[in-house]
């Protein structure tokens, strides 16, 4: 399983100010893949932005989250299926010259799909649980059938991957 976006996807967004502090392709690619939630932004149908904090997995180069089968960004996906995903890493405070902050992040932009194929959706939940409970792996499948016609899963298309962070000198 390579964590790459798919083929046609640029590793490249609008040109950041303090190119010294670009992440290249791979580091984003890293952030993404060992990164703990991500905050996914929409639009609802008035153009009134929404942004919500969620858990995801980073898989087979797109990201995959799940949600119930309504609710605010359920209805802003299916206004407008773009999407934005920031992703924060590691962070810390420090007096440098100045306050200042050491900092990873990386933010993917793309369309978002509903995840209609079975064998798909069962793959990213089951990534989910590995990611983030992995010690409950042999509850999981029961929970997984139970809730698999309750719950939607998304996946984030990557078309445009940029990272910046500020790292100690």
């Amino acid at each position: 399983m390579e964590d790459r976006p798919p083929d046609g996807a640029s590793m490249i967004g609008r040109p950041i100010r303090r190119k010294d502090r670009a992440l290249g392709p791979d580091e984003c690619l890293d952030l993404l893949g060992r990164g703990e939630y991500g905050i996914l932004a929409t639009v609802d149908a008035g153009g009134q932005p929404y942004a919500v904090p969620l858990s995801y997995v980073f898989l087979n180069g797109r990201i995959y989250f799940h949600c119930a089968l309504e609710g605010h960004k359920v209805a802003n996906i299916r206004h407008n299926s773009r999407a934005s995903f920031a992703v924060v890493g590691k962070t810390e405070p420090v007096y440098d010259q100045g306050f200042s902050r050491y900092y990873e992040s990386v933010i993917v932009f793309g369309p978002l799909r509903p995840v209609e194929e079975e064998r798909e959706k069962h793959a990213a939940l089951r990534a989910l649980v590995d990611k983030y409970l992995p010690a409950n792996l042999s509850e999981a499948e029961d929970d997984i059938k139970r809730l698999f016609s309750r719950t939607l899963v998304y996946r984030l298309e990557p078309a445009v991957l940029t990272g910046k962070a500020k790292k100690k000198k």
